[in-house]
C-alpha cells in the first residue's frame, strides 16, 4: 500500500510538485528546485528516524559525480534558498523514464535472491559457483520498475523495458547505464571502494535527449564495500545496508508483516550517518564541511 509522505519544506513558498521517499520538489517555472531531506528508507518504508545531514551528503557527493562523469545531467545551479543551501538544487524539467536503471558488477542483495533460484538475474544468464559478492565477468543491466511510495519496485527483465518504452530507448539505457557504471566503478576502486552495484534514473528533454536525473552514485542508490574487507571475504558496507541488517536480524521486526518498521536506536542513526560520512570522505578524497 502506498504511504502518504508530509513534505517538509512547504515553508519555502513554493509550489509542490511531488514528494517521494527523500526527495521533495518545487516548481520555479522553467526549472525544478530538488530538495534532498534526512529521510531514510529500507524495505519500501519510509522510516519514522531521520539521519541528520543525509540530504547534505546525497547532494554534494552527486554533485561531486556529475562533475566526474561527463555526461549530460540536469542540474542547472546550487543557488537556492539559503534554508536548503547545500541539500538542494536547481535542475531541469525532464520527461523522466519510468525504469530504475540498474548496473551491477558483483552479485549480492535481490540479485543473490533470485541468482540461487535460476541462476540468472533480471533474464541474465550467470554461471555457477558464485556467492554473495562475487565479482561479475562484466557487469549487467538488471531493471526495475518504479513504484509508489511504499510499493515494491519490480526486477524486470530487458524485454519488459523494450515493450515499455521501445527497443531503441532501452537500448540506449542499458548502454549508458553500463557505461557509466564502469566508469564510476574504476574511480571508487582506485580510492579502496568497491562500486558492488548502483542504481541511475534518466528523463528526456523536448529533443529527445537522454539526461542523467535525480541523485547519482550514492549510499542510497548504491552499495560500497571496502575493497580491502571485501578481498578478505567481508561486505563491509558504507551504505545503508548497515541499516537494513539492523532491522532484520536485530531489531524484532518482521519484515514479512505488515507493521511498519520501529525507530531506529540512537546508535543506529549516529553509526549509519558515520557511513554516510565515511562514503563521501573517501571517494571525494576530502571531508564534507557540515
Amino acid at each position: 500500500m502506498a504511504t502518504t509522505l508530509v513534505p517538509q519544506y512547504t515553508h519555502l513558498g513554493l509550489p509542490l510538485v511531488h514528494v517521494g521517499k527523500v526527495r521533495e520538489l518545487y516548481d520555479l517555472g522553467d526549472h525544478l528546485l530538488m530538495v534532498a531531506t534526512d529521510n531514510i528508507s529500507a524495505f519500501d518504508h519510509v522510516l519514522t528516524s531521520r539521519i541528520p545531514d543525509k540530504g547534505t551528503i546525497l547532494t554534494q557527493l552527486s554533485l561531486w559525480w556529475f562533475d566526474q562523469l561527463g555526461m549530460d545531467h540536469h542540474v542547472i545551479s546550487t543557488d537556492v534558498p539559503e534554508a536548503v543551501a547545500g541539500r538542494a538544487v536547481i535542475c531541469e524539467k525532464l520527461d523522466m523514464l519510468p525504469v530504475e536503471c540498474v548496473a551491477r558488477g558483483y552479485l549480492t542483495g535481490s540479485g543473490w535472491v533470485e541468482y540461487q533460484v535460476d541462476r540468472t538475474v533480471c533474464g541474465v544468464p550467470l554461471p555457477d559457483g558464485l556467492h554473495d559478492g562475487s565479482r561479475l565477468a562484466e557487469p549487467i543491466f538488471t531493471p526495475a520498475t518504479k513504484a509508489a511510495v511504499g510499493d515494491h519496485d519490480e526486477n524486470v527483465d530487458f524485454a519488459t523495458v523494450a515493450a515499455q518504452i521501445g527497443h531503441d530507448r532501452a537500448a540506449e539505457l542499458r548502454d549508458r547505464t553500463i557505461e557509466i557504471y564502469r566508469r564510476a566503478e574504476g574511480i571508487a576502486r582506485e580510492r579502496g571502494i568497491i562500486l558492488a552495484d548502483t542504481k541511475f534514473e534518466f528523463g528526456t528533454r523536448t529533443d529527445g535527449t537522454l539526461v542523467l536525473g535525480d541523485e547519482v552514485l550514492t549510499p542510497d542508490s548504491s552499495r560500497f564495500w571496502d575493497a580491502r574487507a571485501w578481498q578478505d571475504g567481508v561486505l563491509d558496507s558504507f551504505d545503508k545496508q548497515y541499516l537494513r541488517n539492523w532491522l532484520l536480524h536485530e531489531s524484532g521486526w518482521d519484515k514479512a508483516s505488515d507493521t511498519p518498521p520501529p525507530p531506529l536506536p540512537d546508535e543506529i542513526v549516529a553509526a549509519t550517518r558515520e557511513r554516510y560520512l565515511t562514503a563521501y570522505d573517501r571517494i571525494t578524497g576530502s571531508p564534507l564541511m557540515l
